[in-house]
This record gives C-alpha cells, sequence and structure tokens, in this order.
C-alpha cells in the first residue's frame, strides 16, 4: 500500500507492481505473435523506468532529435524515427541516433534519404491507407488532404516504390482495439498489397492499447500470426505508447487552499491538468493531500468541492 503522505507533492508516481503487469501483457504479445514491439516516447519520457521497458521491448521509436537522443543515451539503443518533415539543421543528428528512419513524403525521401542509407539506416515511408477509426478530423490522419503519409494513388503516378526503401509505415490508430487494427490491415493490403513482398519490415505505428482490460489479446496474436503466414519475409512492429504504462501510477498534488464564491467551493492544487500529456495513462488517478487529509481519486475529491482549480506549476 502506497503512503501517499510520504510522498513529494506534485510528483508522477509510478507503481513497478503495475508496471510489471503491464509489461507481462506485452511479453506476452511478442512471444506469441512473433511481432516487434517497441515503446513510443510521448506516451511515457520517464527514463528512469528505460533499463525496465528495455527488457521487455524490442526498442524505442523517436519523433524528434530530442527524443531519439534520448532513446540513444537513456534506452541504450538507435531509435526508430519518424517525423512529419526533417530539416537541414536536425538530420544529422538524427541519423546518429537512429537505426530506422520513416519518411513521410517521397520528397523528404528524396532529399534525405541518400545519407541514411550511406550510413547503414535502414529507411522506410509512411502510407496513408485511407482508414482510421478516428472520428474527430483534427486528429484523423487519414481526413481528405491529409499531410500526413503517402496515398498509393500518389506513389502509383510517382513511378511506385523508390529503391532504398526498406519497410512501410502507418500511423492511424489511437487508443483502440484489434479490431481497428485488422480493418487497417485490410486497407493496407487493398491500397499497399503489392509492395509489401517488396519491402522488409512494416511498422503499424501506436495506438494498440493491448493492456487495457477490455483489450482482445487473443484476437491482436490470431490477427499478426495470420498476417505473417500471409507475408513470411516481413517484419511486423507495433509501436504502442499507452499500453506500456497504462493505469500504472498516479499524479500527486496538494489542495493548497479553498476558496468559496457564489455557492461554489473550488479547491486549489499545485498541478496542471491542462499540461499533463494528453496520451499518458500512467498519470491517472489524481491523489489529493490538504493537511492530513487522503483522497484516492478525483472523483472523491470533485464529491468535496464543485470545482478544482489547478496551478500551472508541473515542470
Amino acid at each position: 500500500m502506497i503512503d501517499f503522505k510520504r510522498v513529494p507533492s506534485p510528483c508522477f508516481l509510478l507503481d513497478e507492481r503495475l508496471l510489471a503487469r503491464n509489461l507481462s501483457v506485452v511479453d506476452r504479445v511478442r512471444r506469441e505473435s512473433g511481432a516487434e514491439v517497441i515503446v513510443a516516447l510521448k506516451a511515457c519520457a520517464m527514463w528512469s523506468i528505460f533499463p525496465l521497458l528495455a527488457r521487455h521491448s524490442d526498442g524505442a521509436t523517436a519523433s524528434s532529435a530530442a527524443e531519439a537522443r534520448l532513446v540513444r543515451e537513456e534506452f541504450g539503443q538507435p531509435a526508430h524515427t519518424y517525423a512529419p518533415v526533417y530539416t537541414d539543421r536536425n538530420i544529422g543528428e538524427i541519423l546518429d541516433c537512429s537505426s530506422h528512419i520513416t519518411f513521410n513524403s517521397l520528397g523528404q525521401f528524396r532529399r534525405f534519404g541518400a545519407m541514411a542509407l550511406l550510413r547503414g539506416i535502414s529507411c522506410g515511408l509512411r502510407v496513408n491507407p485511407r482508414y482510421s477509426p478516428v472520428e474527430t478530423d483534427l486528429y484523423n490522419p487519414c481526413v481528405a488532404g491529409s499531410r500526413l503519409g503517402v496515398t498509393a494513388e500518389e506513389l502509383e503516378t510517382q513511378g511506385g516504390l523508390p529503391d532504398g526503401i526498406e519497410g512501410l509505415h502507418f500511423h492511424v490508430l489511437c487508443e483502440s482495439r484489434s479490431e481497428h487494427l485488422r480493418k487497417a490491415l485490410e486497407a493496407v493490403e487493398r491500397h499497399f498489397g503489392r509492395y509489401l513482398d517488396r519491402i522488409q519490415w512494416l511498422n503499424m505505428g501506436g495506438g494498440h492499447l493491448m493492456t487495457h482490460a477490455d483489450y482482445d489479446c487473443d484476437d491482436l496474436i490470431a490477427l499478426l500470426r495470420d498476417f505473417r503466414a500471409r507475408h513470411p519475409r516481413l517484419r511486423l512492429i507495433l509501436e504502442p505508447g499507452s499500453a506500456f504504462t497504462w493505469r500504472t501510477g498516479y499524479l500527486v498534488s496538494t489542495v493548497e487552499d479553498i476558496v468559496e464564491n457564489g455557492g461554489v467551493r473550488t479547491a486549489m492544487l499545485d498541478v496542471s491538468f491542462a499540461c499533463l500529456p494528453a496520451d499518458s495513462g500512467a498519470i491517472f488517478p489524481v491523489h489529493s493531500l490538504f493537511g492530513a487529509v487522503l483522497t484516492d481519486s478525483l472523483s472523491s475529491v470533485s464529491s468535496d468541492f464543485s470545482t478544482l482549480s489547478v496551478l500551472h506549476c508541473i515542470p
């Protein structure tokens, strides 16, 4: 039992027992499906647990020069890197820290692909399979006019898959279930099937929330095994973020003041919900201290106070 009164406030607190539970699920998927599972840092970049994550994954993915450097220095291996655009200013450092690099467009590959290939880095191309279960257009990477990934039609008009591309990458899921991945793979085979026997790896992006209580891991494993049977030469790569640290910790805070106005009582906390990463399942629920009073969750805080007001002081 965690004694929250002995924990500094504010802080993120991760329970290694809960993390071990999630890692056992990830290991099972890796072992029984034959797919590689790598860690996406944006959900949890707590590098103090990187040595543990490294033992229960096949690497890590980065989306910037800073993340790629973090993977190399703290995860202990080069990154699988994807960013929507690379520049002359950051490509050198990114290549220094990467074993795989995915380009968002044919233009980006033409501009920087040779540099990567000369360093022995495996190059991939992000594709748009024209399917995503994401309902909000702002976050849907396959919405009409999307800037993310190459469509099959564009690839065809540009002469097909360029020499030097060893992998394809799609990212269309968000905290999704195995049935959504099934539909995504069907779309990939429908639009890009002619290229699957020419490449070495297929990166299925993130959004595979396999540690959620309602996720069907048996179905995920069967789906990946069936896909591998149809394409036995392919390395299959998944890069979940939230799944690794989903519901493994707490955001510890202190009620610093209580104000009342118009019949509304507001608890003033020393944390900011607005500053929390959108993907981080690790920082939920909230434990708040006020004097000697310990509340067990955000809902219990809300039951005592009409509203919560938070201070922007989390670094």
